[in-house]
């Protein structure tokens, strides 16, 4: 784990991600991913499209990044999609003010689910001041600010739109067509990756809070009555989790435990999040996060979004103060510094409330048709209002009055017992004779009823799994008495597979040889970097600086030997290394990176394999029978 600062720099200099526009002095909240950084992210995104895309038996869609005003309205995101604000009537300058209490204040780590009215009484409490300036913030108001940023769909004032804050929506109003798609049948699955944005107060720790960020996304819809998740294959999980009992109480402390025990004890309320949970825990874990390092905690009330029934996060431990050096025998030199804890995915519940707001906001039906066993014969209230009545009574507003007629009759039939009856039509309520109601109660015959699915959601920050994909694996170790930073990525997600070097660029035969062996292994499939510059220490060292596992080094003594051609294949974590037939070279890399790969997938069928990371930090003793113990 390494400091912000190191991997900051690190990031700059290998190409993994920088401040965007610096040619125009910056613009806050805004990364551009480099060559080395936009590789690891588009393999994260492949892993994660081939867990909760393909291996659930799910389905993938794009939706627009621009989405009208209507839609945020139904939602609920023009009215409760909001930070706290606090502006500083010196400079001007304005600050989430929640963020202030969390770095003033030792024993708050989540000002957010305080409230607007207690985060203001700690401000003035601790006599917090302006970051910027350091004027006195006591008597200043914390205000609400919506996040989304607006937009106008069309030329001139057009039609208001907004960036979505979130790729769910984009979901969620295509809902009546994606159900056609899934035959109508529960449970369904559909994913999304792709851009969102939320105009942040002040973003900050790199690409960990940004203005714009990738969201990978599944809405699982379900019928909440019948559909029940498949928790046999993770109840044996192992996971750590820090319910809300736990953070609220003085004393309390994580609980390790798994899946199915969680459920069993109502510690995860949810089954259908547990599972996902489960599969989570297996996904991070594949894909290299430090699991040492990784909880699920549970949000606080006042945290908890506006739709969600209940909500977990993923998170992961970042930016240490300092980090564990570790020498080529693996033996470690200092001890871990304890860092940060950011939310990585969230896990919400989302019930019916956003099928329901779109089916009401709009002229579509967000239902299923649910058919029963058997036909069913009921009693239901009808009403038949005579228009030649109401429109004389009502004008204009008579076809809304005859609509509030059939709902009141749906939801209180009682209501037209007496010899009048009253409905609310755009705040302004009438009254109409029962008699002209032609209210009845009528058997009817039914196949089935629609039904409002409730909606499970894993929705997993990519710039921020990134972020901690690096930071777990940055290292440090000494080779050959030289301390070497590397970052021990994961093959599956590393940005390059192979890099290859030939020892010297002034011989034909060898530049022959290398341009050979990258050729036939680009032909094999595999991201090769070739790199001919500097010495061979350097170019090892670049590579082990972006996390590629795997070096081919053609040299003279692989030349002139007696026997067929050879080159030195080097791995990255122990810097060890073997000479093998150059023929081998690409069959002795799909072996390994495909055993690796081989593992990872395993492992997501496994109960628990917490092991694996010991496994990688031994990696630093050679790692094949044969390899050689490191050069360079």
């Amino acid at each position: 784990m390494a400091r912000q600062q190191d991997l900051t720099e690190l990031a700059k200099r290998r190409g993994f991600f920088f401040g965007s526009n610096e040619a125009y002095g910056g613009t806050a909240g805004f990364y551009t991913f480099g060559p080395e950084g936009a590789a690891l992210k588009r393999n994260v995104e492949a892993a994660w499209r081939e867990e909760f895309t393909h291996r659930l038996g799910n389905e993938e869609i794009e939706a627009p990044t621009v989405m009208p005003e209507p839609v945020f309205e139904a939602s609920g995101h023009l009215d409760g999609f909001d930070d706290m604000l606090i502006e500083c009537a010196e400079c001007g300058e304005s600050h989430r003010a929640d963020h202030l209490i969390e770095d003033a204040v030792a024993d708050i780590e989540d000002a957010e689910a305080l409230g607007v009215d207690t985060v203001e009484e700690l401000i003035g409490d601790h006599d917090l001041t302006c970051p910027t300036c350091g004027t006195a913030l006591a008597d200043e108001p914390v205000e609400d600010f919506n996040l989304m940023f607006e937009t106008s769909i069309g030329p001139g004032s057009g039609q208001p739109g907004y960036l979505r804050p979130e790729t769910a929506q984009g979901i969620f109003v295509e809902f009546p067509r994606l159900k056609e798609y899934a035959r109508g049948q529960l449970p369904f699955g559909v994913t999304q990756i792709g851009p969102a944005y939320r105009n942040e107060i002040s973003p900050r720790r790199g690409i960990v809070r940004v203005r714009e960020f990738t969201q990978a996304e599944l809405e699982q819809f379900i019928d909440p009555e019948e559909d029940e998740p498949p928790l046999d294959d993770v109840e044996d999980v192992e996971v750590t989790l820090y319910p809300a009992t736990e953070q609220n109480a003085d004393d309390g402390d994580y609980i390790e435990t798994t899946i199915g025990d969680a459920v069993e004890k109502e510690i995860i309320e949810s089954p259908w999040v547990a599972y996902f949970l489960g599969v989570a825990q297996g996904w991070y874990e594949a894909v290299g996060v430090d699991m040492d390092r990784f909880r699920f905690r549970q949000h606080l009330s006042g945290e908890r979004a506006h739709y969600a029934a209940d909500c977990w996060d993923a998170e992961s431990e970042v930016g240490a103060a300092g980090t564990a050096a570790r020498s080529a025998s693996g033996d470690e030199e200092e001890p871990r510094a304890e860092g940060n804890w950011i939310e990585i995915a969230g896990f919400a519940y989302r019930g019916d409330y956003d099928l329901q707001k779109h089916g009401e906001h709009s002229e579509d039906r967000f239902t299923v048709f649910k058919r029963y066993d058997e036909d069913r014969t009921v009693e239901r209230a009808t009403v038949d209002p005579d228009m030649s009545a109401l429109g004389p009574a009502f004008g204009d507003a008579a076809g809304d009055v005859a609509d509030a007629l059939e709902t009141l009759a749906e939801e209180d039939p009682d209501a037209f017992d007496s010899d009048e009856v009253t409905v609310e039509v755009g705040g302004e309520k009438h009254t109409v004779d029962t008699d002209v109601a032609n209210f009845a109660i009528e058997e009817q015959t039914e196949a089935g009823e629609h039904i409002t699915p409730h909606v499970v959601e894993p929705s997993f920050g990519v710039g921020r799994t990134v972020y901690t994909l690096l930071d777990h694996g940055y290292s440090e170790d000494t080779v050959d008495t030289e301390t070497r930073t590397y970052l021990s990525l994961d093959p599956e997600i590393a940005p390059t597979d192979v890099a290859v070097f030939p020892l010297v660029s002034n011989e034909d035969e060898l530049l022959a040889v290398a341009d050979g062996v990258a050729d036939a292994l680009r032909d094999a499939g595999l991201a090769v970097t070739y790199d001919e510059s500097g010495s061979i220490g350097r170019r090892y060292r670049r590579q082990d600086e972006v996390g590629t596992p795997f070096c081919v080094t053609v040299d003279q003594d692989g030349l002139e030997g007696d026997d067929e051609t050879s080159v030195t294949l080097r791995e990255r974590d122990s810097a060890a290394q073997i000479r093998l037939p150059v023929d081998e070279v690409v069959g002795e890399l799909d072996a390994l990176l495909a055993g690796e790969r081989g593992v990872r997938r395993h492992s997501r069928d496994v109960p628990h394999c917490r092991h694996r990371r010991d496994d990688r930090m031994n990696r630093r003793q050679p790692w094949q029978p044969g390899w050689a113990t490191p050069r360079s």
